[in-house]
C-alpha cells in the first residue's frame, strides 16, 4: 500500500496537525506556529503564524481553525483572514501544558487533549464550550492523551493514549459529562499519535514511531495499512484525515519532513462535526 501514497503538497515546515475544511481546503500547521491552507491541486498559502508549534487542528463551519499550540501552551483560533485569538489556555487551577488534539461535538463544544509529560501519565482532556468556558472534562485517560474524534453516533470521544499504546472510548453522558474510559484496541510496537474515522467505523491511526499507518476495522484486530522503513514516503505520519468533496481520499502529515502525502485507500471518511461559531 505504500506505493499508493503520493505528494499532495510540499515545502511545509514539519507539519504535524492537519484537518479538512468542508469549504474545500486542507489546513495544516508548522513547527514555528504556521497555519497553512492547501488546495487539492497542491497550492500552499500560509495564512498566519503564532510563533509557537502547532500540533492538532480542527475547523468549524465558518472555516475558523482551532490549533493546539504547544509552543504557546494554549488553543489558538485563526479566522479566515489570519487573525489569531486564544479561546483557551486551560483553567486557572490546571493550565494547558501540551495541548495536542481537538475535536468538536455537535453543540460546538471543543474537546482538547492535553498530553502532559511523556511517561508521567498526567494528561487530561479539556472541554471548551461555545461561551468560551473551559473545564477539565476527564483525567481518566492520562497516559499521554493525543489524537481524538467523536464516534459515528456522537455519543463518545475516541482518544489515543500514546504512552499506553491504545485507543479508549470515553462516553459522553447526559449533560455532557465524561463516563469511564474503555479500551477498544491495543496498538503494540508503535507510538500511535492521531486518528481519523471512516464512514463504516474503521479507525485510521498515524504513528510517531515507527513510520506506520494502522487501520482498525470494527470488531477486527488492527492491521498495518502502510509502513515505510526508510521514512521517505511516510516520515513520522502523525495525523491522518479524509479529504475531498466526498472525503474520498486519505491525507497524512509528515512531522519528520515537509510534505502532505495522500492516497485512495478504498475508505470514505465520516463527516465530522463542524458547528458554526
Amino acid at each position: 500500500m505504500l506505493e499508493a501514497f503520493t505528494e499532495l503538497a510540499g515545502g511545509l515546515d514539519h507539519p504535524e496537525g492537519i484537518a479538512w475544511d468542508p469549504h474545500g481546503t486542507l489546513v495544516a500547521g508548522g513547527e514555528a506556529g504556521q497555519i497553512y491552507r492547501i488546495s487539492l491541486d497542491g497550492a500552499v498559502e500560509q495564512i498566519a503564524t503564532t510563533g509557537g508549534f502547532m500540533y492538532g487542528l480542527s475547523v468549524d463551519g465558518a472555516s475558523n481553525v482551532y490549533a493546539c499550540d504547544f509552543g504557546n501552551a494554549g488553543l489558538a483560533r485563526v479566522d479566515p483572514a489570519g487573525e489569531v485569538s486564544w479561546p483557551s489556555r486551560g483553567t486557572e487551577e490546571r493550565p494547558m501544558r501540551v495541548p495536542n488534539a481537538a475535536a468538536f461535538d455537535d453543540t460546538g463544544a471543543l474537546y482538547v487533549t492535553d498530553s502532559g509529560d511523556w511517561g508521567a501519565d498526567d494528561g487530561a482532556i479539556f472541554r471548551v464550550d461555545q461561551r468560551g468556558t473551559t473545564t477539565v472534562w476527564s483525567d481518566e485517560a492520562p497516559a499521554f492523551p493525543n489524537g481524538c474524534c467523536l464516534t459515528l453516533e456522537r455519543d463518545a470521544l475516541l482518544v489515543i493514549e500514546s504512552h499506553a499504546r491504545r485507543i479508549v472510548r470515553i462516553p459522553i453522558a447526559a449533560g455532557g459529562s465524561a463516563g469511564p474510559p474503555e479500551t477498544i484496541v491495543e496498538l503494540p510496537g508503535s507510538q500511535p499519535d492521531g486518528l481519523a474515522l471512516a464512514a463504516d467505523g474503521t479507525i485510521v491511526v498515524g504513528c510517531y514511531r515507527p513510520d506506520r499507518i494502522w487501520i482498525v476495522r470494527p470488531g477486527e484486530r488492527p492491521e498495518v495499512l502502510a509502513e515505510d522503513p526508510d521514512g521517505v514516503v511516510l516520515n513520522q505520519p502523525a495525523n491522518p484525515c479524509f479529504v475531498g468533496p466526498d472525503l474520498e481520499r486519505l491525507a497524512i502529515s509528515s512531522l519528520g519532513g515537509w510534505s502532505i502525502m495522500w492516497a485512495d485507500i478504498d475508505l470514505t471518511g465520516a463527516a465530522l462535526p463542524a458547528p458554526m461559531p
